[in-house]
């Protein structure tokens, strides 16, 4: 199997992404907990009305959830999931690595006031998880990492979803419209075949400030902008290609450096065995590490024997349950819906530490179980 050159330059960025997220975590994480509150303190100063960290989550992450969208066109219209065959595969793994973790959660959150965090062990952070694939080197098949993506890419589209109607609490209306009359404007030059980005970033611009005033979280205009912006026949002269090549090394070197950075400046509790106990803490820690191999083998295996779709031949149902364990690396989107779901500063640190440590746990625990089944098939291929 073939990959495309965007692929392979998308793969390599993910996996240095990947291990810069690790090391700005654990800066992170040592400067907070080592009497720096100054540290701590920066991420929360006043910037135009607001705190840096606002800046950093409502704005420059409306950039990457750019680039998301741009990679999930390009797998709609020429990667894995432009052949509904092909794409039902991931596509069944991604509900059930969502809709399992979810009901996880619940069972030890309904009823209580944490239940709106039942979004949080859905997401999949897609820099962690293919930079611990691509750690494994040249043993893992090219159909395993092309499923890995997306997977990871339809998983990042729930997530947008379960974001824009569970994590909106009020809506403005006029706000919304002008918005939304925005972006179907877009429409409209992407039609007339209007191919110069200008118009479209100015475009993008005015449809987040009114998305940001309308309630519906702003982050969601990068999505939207996507989808707008002339995609033409893909090749390295389309608008979308120069744009989405143009933002891989911005946002995996800058923007998502700078939410770790921001969003993992945690203090940890003393009392380490309280915050485990926590109902909200065992619902995503068994979310992010049971919830979601469970889901996304389940739902494929039973999806492929009703007919719906079938395993490549290169692929094995345990490496299958081994990407499913690496899709239990949260970070990234569970920390980001983990920001709207709670208001209690308490939960919010406890929850960002839980998703942390659980995250390390499905990385080791992917990382060890694929290395082990890998190892072991090329062995027998090579008998």
């Amino acid at each position: 199997m073939k990959l495309t050159k965007l692929f392979k330059d998308f793969f390599q960025n993910e996996k240095t992404a990947g291990i810069i997220l690790i090391l700005c975590t654990l800066v992170s994480l040592t400067l907070t907990n080592c009497g720096m509150e100054s540290y701590a303190h920066f991420w929360h100063s006043p910037l135009s009305g607001q705190t840096i960290e606002y800046w950093i989550n409502d704005g420059l992450m409306t950039i990457f959830f750019l680039l998301i969208g741009l990679e999930l066109e390009r797998e709609i219209y020429l990667g894995e999931l432009s052949n509904i065959k092909d794409a039902m595969l991931p596509i069944f793994g991604a509900i059930g690595g969502m809709l399992v973790p979810a009901a996880l959660f619940l069972v030890f959150n309904f009823g209580l006031e944490t239940q709106s965090g039942a979004g949080i062990p859905m997401a999949t952070d897609i820099a962690f998880a293919l930079a611990i694939l691509a750690l494994l080197g040249n043993r893992v098949p090219t159909a395993l990492k092309i499923f890995l993506t997306a997977l990871a890419v339809i998983d990042d589209l729930g997530a947008i979803l379960v974001i824009a109607f569970f994590y909106t609490k009020t809506i403005a209306f006029t706000n919304l419209f002008i918005s939304l009359g925005i972006f179907g404007i877009l429409l409209i030059f992407n039609r007339l075949k209007i191919r110069n980005l200008f118009p479209y970033l100015i475009g993008g611009i005015a449809m987040w400030y009114f998305m940001l005033h309308s309630g519906v979280h702003a982050t969601i205009t990068g999505v939207l902008l996507a989808f707008a912006i002339p995609f033409g026949n893909g090749d390295e002269k389309s608008t979308s290609y120069i744009l989405q090549h143009f933002l891989h090394k911005p946002v995996s070197f800058i923007i998502l450096p700078l939410f770790a950075l921001a969003n993992t400046a945690i203090l940890l509790s003393s009392d380490i065995g309280a915050v485990l106990t926590e109902h909200y803490s065992i619902g995503i820690a068994l979310g992010l590490i049971v919830g979601k191999p469970l889901g996304i083998f389940l739902l494929t295996y039973l999806a492929a024997a009703c007919g719906f779709c079938k395993l490549p031949e290169d692929l094995t149902w345990k490496s299958i349950f081994g990407v499913g364990l690496l899709g239990g690396i949260g970070f990234t989107m569970s920390i980001f819906i983990t920001l709207l779901a709670f208001d209690d500063q308490t939960i919010i640190s406890n929850a960002k530490f839980i998703i942390l440590l659980s995250s390390l746990v499905a990385a080791l625990a992917g990382f060890i179980f694929l290395k082990f089944i890998l190892t072991k098939e090329i062995v027998e291929t090579d008998e």
